[in-house]
C-alpha cells in the first residue's frame, strides 16, 4: 500500500516552500563558509611589511589565527547534534550566522584592541557557533526534502560552502585592494545580517511549521518522507554508534579530508603570495579557481552517483567508495603532482591546485552520505561524532605546516606539506574502502519498546 501511495504522490507544479528553504540553507553555508575563510585572505593584507600599520605576527602566530577557529568549532561539536534533534535546525542556524556575522563586524576593531590573542578570541567564537551548521543543516534537510529531490537539492545546499570559498577568496583581493583589509570582514557581516532578517521571517524547522505552506505541498513532503501521523524521537543509541566500526571507516575518511581541504584553504593564499610571488588581486583571483572548480564538479557527481544506483550498476555501497575514492584519492596524486612542478611555473600550479580541490567534489557523495546511509534517523548525531574528531584534525593541519614551513618562500618546504596531505588522503580512503557500508544499520529502527520521545 505504501509503494501505491507514493507512486501516486506527484510533486506539486512549479516551485515551492521546500525550494525557499533550500535556497536559503545554500546562502548560509555562503556566508558561514565565507566568513571561515576572510581570515586567510585578509592576514595577507594584515602582515604586508610595505603597510604602515601591518601587524608583525610571524608565520607560527599567523597559524594559530588560522587554526583558532577550529579550537571553538570542535568544542561545541558532539552536543550539537542532539541541541539540532531537541530545537530544531532553525533557530540554532539563526544563531550560528547571525553571531558569525556580529564578530565580523567587530573583529578589526579587536584586532588592534588586543592583538592576535582578541582575534584568536573572536575566531573561537565563531567557531563555536559555527559548530551547529552541519548538524542544523541535516536536520533540515531531513525535515523538508522529499527523498525524490534529495540528491538536487541536498547538493545545492551543501555546494554553497566551496562557492562560499570561492566568492570570498575572488572578492576579498578587490576589496582589500580598495578599501582595506577590515572592509572584507565588514561585507560579511552585513550579507550575513540581512540572511539572518531573511531567514526569520521566511524560515521554518519543518514543513508542519511553516506558515507559507500549500496542504498539497505538505502532504507531498510527509508522503515522500513517511511522515504521516504523530512524529516521534527515538532515544539516540549510542553504545551501537560507537561500537560500529562502519561508522568509524567513514569517520576515518572524514578526518583525512579535512587535514588535505583545510590544509589548502588556509595555506593557499599564501603559497601564492610567497611562493608564486602573486599580489593580492591575482592571489584572491587563482586562488578561487580550485573552489569554483568543486562547487561545479559537485553537481555531475551528484548526477553520476545517482545514476549508478538507479541503473543498478553498483551497489549502492560501491557507489558511495567509488565517489569517495574520486573525491581524496584524486587530490592525492594532485598533490603529488604539484609537488614535483618545475618550481616558479605559475601555470602548472595553478592547474594542479585546481584539479586537487576540484575533484574533491566526491566526498559529497562519499562519506557524507554513508553517515545518512547508515543511520537515517541518527544523522545528525553521526554528523556531530564525525565532524567533533574531523575538525581536531582542521586544528592539528595549519599548527603542522607552520612547524614544517620556516621559510615561506622555499618551495621545498612547501612540497612536504603536499606530500604529507597526499599520503593522509591515500590512507584514510583505503580505510573506508576497506571497512565502511552504506548498509542502513539494525539500530536505526529501535523497537517499539524502547524510550521514545514525543516531538
Amino acid at each position: 500500500m505504501g509503494t501505491a501511495l507514493q507512486a501516486t504522490n506527484a510533486p506539486p507544479k512549479g516551485l515551492g516552500v521546500r525550494h525557499l528553504q533550500a535556497v536559503l540553507l545554500f546562502f548560509a553555508m555562503l556566508l558561514l563558509y565565507s566568513m571561515r575563510v576572510n581570515i586567510s585572505m585578509a592576514i595577507v593584507d594584515m602582515t604586508d611589511v610595505t603597510k604602515e600599520d601591518h601587524f608583525e605576527w610571524s608565520y607560527s602566530v599567523q597559524s594559530t589565527v588560522l587554526s583558532s577557529f577550529f579550537w571553538g568549532y570542535v568544542l561545541l561539536m558532539l552536543p550539537s547534534g542532539e541541541l539540532a534533534k531537541r530545537f530544531g535546525g532553525k533557530v540554532l542556524i539563526i544563531i550560528s550566522v547571525s553571531v558569525n556575522s556580529l564578530i565580523s563586524l567587530l573583529l578589526p576593531t579587536g584586532a588592534y584592541v588586543g592583538g592576535w590573542k582578541l582575534v584568536c578570541a573572536c575566531r573561537v567564537l565563531q567557531g563555536m557557533t559555527q559548530s551547529f551548521l552541519f548538524p542544523s543543516a541535516h536536520h533540515l534537510v531531513s525535515q523538508w526534502i522529499p527523498l525524490e529531490e534529495k540528491g538536487r537539492l541536498s547538493t545545492l545546499i551543501y555546494a554553497g560552502s566551496q562557492l562560499g570559498v570561492a566568492l570570498q577568496l575572488i572578492s576579498s583581493g578587490f576589496i582589500a585592494s580598495a578599501w582595506g583589509w577590515r572592509a572584507i570582514f565588514y561585507t560579511n557581516g552585513v550579507l550575513g545580517a540581512l540572511w539572518t532578517a531573511a531567514f526569520v521571517f521566511f524560515g521554518s524547522a519543518s514543513p508542519e511549521q511553516s506558515k507559507l505552506m500549500s496542504r498539497q505541498e505538505l502532504v507531498y513532503i510527509q508522503t515522500s518522507l513517511g511522515r504521516a501521523g504523530e512524529q516521534k524521537k527515538h532515544k539516540t543509541p549510542w553504545l551501537k554508534i560507537v561500537t560500529c566500526f562502519p561508522f568509524w571507516a567513514a569517520v576515518v575518511a572524514h578526518c583525512g579530508q579535512n587535514w588535505g581541504f583545510f590544509t589548502l584553504m588556509t595555506e593557499m593564499p599564501t603559497y601564492m603570495a610567497k611562493v608564486l610571488g602573486l599580489d593580492l588581486k591575482q592571489n584572491g583571483t587563482l586562488s578561487s579557481l580550485p573552489y569554483l572548480a568543486h562547487y561545479l564538479l559537485s553537481f555531475p557527481m551528484g548526477a553520476m552517483t545517482d545514476l549508478l544506483i538507479r541503473r543498478k550498476w553498483l551497489s549502492v555501497t560501491n557507489t558511495r567508495k567509488l565517489s569517495n575514492s574520486i573525491g581524496l584519492w584524486g587530490p592525492a596524486l594532485a598533490l603529488i603532482g604539484l609537488s614535483y612542478a618545475p618550481e616558479g611555473n605559475m601555470t602548472i600550479a595553478v592547474v594542479m591546485l585546481t584539479l586537487s580541490v576540484g575533484v574533491n567534489a566526491g566526498h559529497f557523495t562519499g562519506y557524507l552520505l554513508v553517515l545518512s546511509d547508515l543511520a537515517p534517523h541518527f544523522s545528525s548525531s553521526l554528523m556531530a561524532i564525525s565532524n567533533f574528531f574531523a575538525n581536531i584534525v582542521s586544528i592539528i593541519a595549519p599548527l603542522v605546516c607552520g612547524v614544517i614551513i620556516q621559510d615561506e618562500s622555499d618551495p621545498a618546504e612547501w612540497r612536504k606539506v603536499f606530500f604529507l596531505a597526499a599520503g593522509i588522503y591515500f590512507c584514510t580512503n583505503l580505510c573506508f574502502v576497506l571497512f565502511t557500508t552504506a548498509k542502513k544499520q539494525s539500530w536505526n529502527d529501535p523497537e517499539e519498546s524502547e524510550p521514545q520521545i514525543k516531538e
